[in-house]
């Protein structure tokens, strides 16, 4: 009897727990930011009510607010705060166990009686009234992304979403042409602290490596106000990730994608093991840790150490042919939220993962220049890990954060060259394996607290920073036949071992660097001449530290040797076997140059004063001022006068942006502001590397300085509905000292250098446009039909007048930047949102890439047309999504060229001659994802 009492009570308490979870399962919430309606800036401790009841809450640090529990059905929400108008939104519906969005806009109360005027709107009403607000408030000239247009686009990740972006163009997932400046001149940050760049040679960053989900906000600001870095010119990209989910989620990804030049296809590579396939090499490329050191190179080695030496070096030069594999890609992120019994306050938690791999071909890279006529068969084996914790918690009026983020690319390539050196009246075969291993992590803790009743709040962060870049066993090698030979038994190809350059050694280098960063900012609301104003005030500091090592090594040839001549003759596979070493066939070098490894820190210490300004009603002005301390030191490991830096700068970087609100929906804006470009590490160091695609040597310039820019802009926005905008923008910058690319060639062989130019002149101008086309025809085909573009035209002039550098023309456009830029776009939503279209469409015009030296002209990049094309579907109750995407689907050639005939276009039926040339394939995807 009492196990049947037993059995009963547990049952009902099972059913009890049951319809309890049902219960809340069919509860919903309501989330969304207040902020004030003129500023844009955030409000906080404002009371959220459902009328009729005694439930609400009040606004975090962030401005932000979350009902919970809400039952299905539709609400009226009532938004009070002291000082300004309350304001009652109906008919905002719950739909378990969705998140309903919605953002508020309060306007202040102009006196003691519209203290207590309640402001009364819809729910879609006060939807569109937030987004004009959002549009029309932005203190700078800016375009971005929020997370709410992120949910209603396919895109995956942040590399897919800043192509959206007005005027951004993002090349290869990493590098951002805005305005038609290159990467050079743009800046990123993530989370409020700087992301450093993942490429050893330029500023690039890995934009794909945060998924768009957990994406808060993405700015794009073509204006500078003095809380920003000052060093960009082109843009700042801001990315900040979310924190605090709305409501707890798994979300899995799967896809796989197709290159028509690649997949399928014959892939040739070198060894090849698991942990490639997870980004990380097992350490047999490694050089030893008892290889002998340039020391005992310089004090020369012993027969026994030699001998040693060379059974030591990595010596794998076999070549495994394979197929390629489609492109394949997974995606996992995790979000967690927790509010506490009692109080208001919120712990927060989001994790992602993401791994890509992908095995491409560059077939038939045409290299005829000058003195060769090369054909490059390119193989390329790539692996991408990423990384993301997140975790916050909000208590009060407070809210503390820690971010994590960390991603890994791993690119071991192949390359087989065949054809014409002239200069050497030689055929050449020439084979390189080169591994790079790259990594970047960055954990950032940041605090946000209001202070008193008067809405200001102090914010402050701290963040570290680690790049790594290995590049072991970059291994190359050169043979050679002389035509003249045909018809003999010498009419072979020969291996060129008998000397050791950069060209033909083997290279060892490591790059680490660690960056700290910390900062605070003060805001303070006030009135000023009877209008609310704002004074922000800011402190910040960044410390990077950067090691880098290089080795060239390898086996030279004794000519001496009885066998020299047969193994010379040797395939690849076996030119360096274990019975060559032991023969005496061979001898280990090092070339290593004084120069070639390097240690560099700087230091960057920032503050700042900032107003921002209402006068009357129409009228607001940002201005203040932004002064950084800059300094740099770089020298050799082993270093001398000429190659060492100990550089000081203080700047002092106005900024002034003024908005006139002419009507409701047209701004007029007028910008100046001074910003900076600083030399990285690289182009300061004399390290000199060799870069066999581009057949030049690259090295730095310990004599480069800061490049200062004015910047001018003026803007006219039209806003006739809420997500579209019509705008014509112009813009001038005067640089001083540019930093610029050229080629060094008065010697024996072309060096790819830097040097700052005097005086650059940069005069442009923007169109966006962005509507639906329910204007042609109102439709609701066309209604949910968007059209948007962003065309710019811009014309930079140089004045060079360095002495002592001798260069073949002086009247060209500046190093990177584009004459025009054309952005286009379609988007369309079908079936209440469920199918949705976009088609990209892109074109950057013809861009100097390298400024001609004394002997070779300037290198250019020839436009081409790139068209992308996106599909998807929710299915299974909009919990999941198919997605299907056509990228580059022309596939047109990516050439650079000499432009000998100086027409301002590439035709290789004249004298122009071809640097690179290659098709990299259309790619073609499908992906699935699901959230739980």
């Amino acid at each position: 009897m009492e196990s049947i009492t037993f059995f009963k009570r547990t049952v009902l308490t099972v059913l009890v727990l049951f319809l309890s979870i049902a219960a809340y399962a069919q509860t919903g919430k309501i989330s969304g930011t207040v902020s004030d309606k003129k500023t844009g800036e955030t409000l906080i401790g404002v009371t959220v009510k459902i009328k009729g009841t005694t439930k609400g809450v009040s606004t975090d640090v962030d401005g932000k607010y979350i009902l919970q529990a809400m039952a299905n059905g539709k609400y009226t929400l009532e938004f009070s705060y002291v000082g300004y108008q309350t304001k009652e939104v109906s008919d905002v519906e719950v739909k378990s166990p969705s998140v309903t969005s919605l953002n508020i806009v309060l306007n202040e109360a102009g006196g003691q009686n519209l203290g207590e005027v309640v402001v009364k709107a819809s729910f879609k009403q006060e939807s569109i009234n937030s987004l004009y607000a959002k549009q029309k408030n932005s203190a700078v000239i800016s375009d971005g992304v929020s997370s709410d247009q992120i949910k209603k686009s396919p895109d995956r990740n942040t590399s897919d979403v800043l192509k959206r972006v007005s005027g951004a163009t993002v090349q290869d997932n990493k590098f951002v042409v805005i305005r038609g400046l290159s990467d050079r001149y743009n800046n990123a940050s993530l989370d409020g602290g700087s992301l450093p760049s993942t490429e050893p040679n330029r500023k690039a960053f890995s934009f794909d490596i945060v998924p768009s989900n957990l994406v808060d906000n993405l700015i794009i600001s073509k204006t500078a106000t003095p809380d920003l870095p000052a060093d960009f010119t082109g843009g700042s990209i801001q990315i900040l990730t979310k924190d605090i989910p709305d409501s707890n989620f798994i979300s899995l990804g799967i896809g796989a994608g197709y290159n028509t030049e690649s997949t399928f296809k014959d892939f040739k590579s070198g060894a090849r093991n698991f942990t490639d396939y997870v980004g990380f090499d097992n350490g047999d490329r490694a050089l030893p840790s008892n290889f002998p050191s340039r020391n005992k190179f310089n004090n020369g080695l012993t027969p026994t150490e030699q001998a040693a030496g060379m059974k030591a070096l990595p010596r794998n030069w076999n070549v495994y042919n394979n197929t390629a594999l489609p492109t394949q890609n997974y995606q996992f992120t995790l979000g967690r939220v927790k509010t506490f019994k009692n109080s208001a306050n919120r712990f927060g938690s989001l994790f992602a993962l993401t791994y890509r791999n992908s095995q491409t071909i560059n077939n038939d890279v045409i290299r005829d220049y000058v003195n060769v006529d090369y054909h490059d068969n390119i193989y390329r084996f790539s692996t991408s890990l990423g990384a993301l914790a997140n975790f916050a918690y909000t208590y009060g009026k407070s809210k503390i954060t820690f971010k994590n983020i960390y991603n890994r690319n791993y690119d071991d390539s192949y390359l087989e060259r065949n054809g014409f050196n002239k200069d050497r009246n030689r055929d050449t075969k020439y084979f390189a394996f080169d591994l790079m291993q790259k990594s970047l992590f960055k954990s950032t803790i940041e605090g946000n607290h209001a202070l008193g009743e008067n809405n200001s709040k102090i914010n402050w962060s701290v963040s570290y920073a680690n790049i790594l870049n290995d590049q072991p066993d970059q291994k190359k090698v050169s043979y050679q036949r002389n035509p003249s030979d045909i018809g003999s038994a010498d009419y072979v190809y020969v291996a060129s071992t008998g000397t050791l350059s950069k060209e033909n050694s083997t290279l060892f280098s490591k790059l680490n660097e660690n960056n700290y960063s910390g900062g605070a900012n003060y805001t303070l609301p006030f009135k000023m001449l009877g209008q609310l104003a704002t004074f922000k005030t800011g402190l910040s500091s960044i410390y990077r530290d950067r090691s880098f090592d290089a080795r060239f090594v390898g086996l030279v040839a004794n000519t001496g040797a009885a066998n020299a001549d047969e193994i010379a003759r040797r395939s690849l596979s076996t030119l360096y076997g274990a019975d060559a070493i032991n023969s005496g066939a061979y001898y280990l070098s090092d070339i290593s140059a004084d120069a070639d490894s390097y240690d560099a820190h700087s230091m960057t210490n920032a503050g700042y004063l900032m107003l921002d300004n209402k006068f009357g009603e129409k009228s607001r002005l940002v201005w203040g001022l932004r002064v950084e301390q800059f300094n740099v030191v770089l020298d050799a490991k082993i270093p001398s006068p000429q190659t060492s830096v100990d550089d000081n700068y203080v700047d002092f970087l106005p900024s002034a942006n003024y908005t006139y609100n002419l009507t409701p929906k047209i701004n007029l804006r007028a910008s100046y502001y001074r910003t900076l470009a600083r030399p990285e590490f690289r182009e300061l160091s004399s390290t000199s590397i060799y870069d066999y695609e581009l057949l030049s040597l690259q090295q730095g310039n310990p004599n480069l300085k800061e490049a200062k820019i004015d910047n001018g802009d003026i803007r006219f926005e039209f806003y006739p509905q809420a997500g579209q905008v019509i705008s014509v923008s112009g813009f001038y910058k005067k640089f001083h000292n540019a930093i610029e690319s050229y080629n060094q060639d008065s010697g024996s062989s072309r060096i790819v250098t830097y040097i700052n130019t005097d005086e650059v002149n940069v005069y442009g101008v923007e169109f966006e446009f962005r509507k639906s086309l329910d204007f042609i025809s109102n439709t609701d085909f066309l209604k949910k039909t968007t059209f948007y573009t962003n065309l710019s035209f811009i014309k930079s002039k140089v004045k060079v007048t360095n002495s002592g550098i001798n260069l073949l023309n002086t009247d060209r456009p500046m190093v990177g930047q584009a004459p025009y830029i054309i952005n286009a776009g379609l988007q369309h939503s079908f079936l209440d949102d469920k199918l949705s279209f976009n088609a990209l469409y892109n074109r950057v015009g013809r861009r100097l890439i390298v400024a001609g030296g004394a002997l070779f002209p300037e290198i250019w990049d020839v436009p081409r047309d790139v068209l992308d094309l996106q599909v998807a579907l929710k299915v299974i109750k909009n919990k999941g999504e198919i997605k299907f995407n056509a990228g580059d689907i022309l596939n047109k050639r990516i050439i650079q060229y000499y432009d000998r005939d100086l027409n301002k276009k590439f035709d290789n039926t004249t004298t122009d001659e071809t640097i690179s040339s290659y098709k990299p394939g259309g790619n073609y995807s499908l992906s699935f994802s699901y959230t739980f």
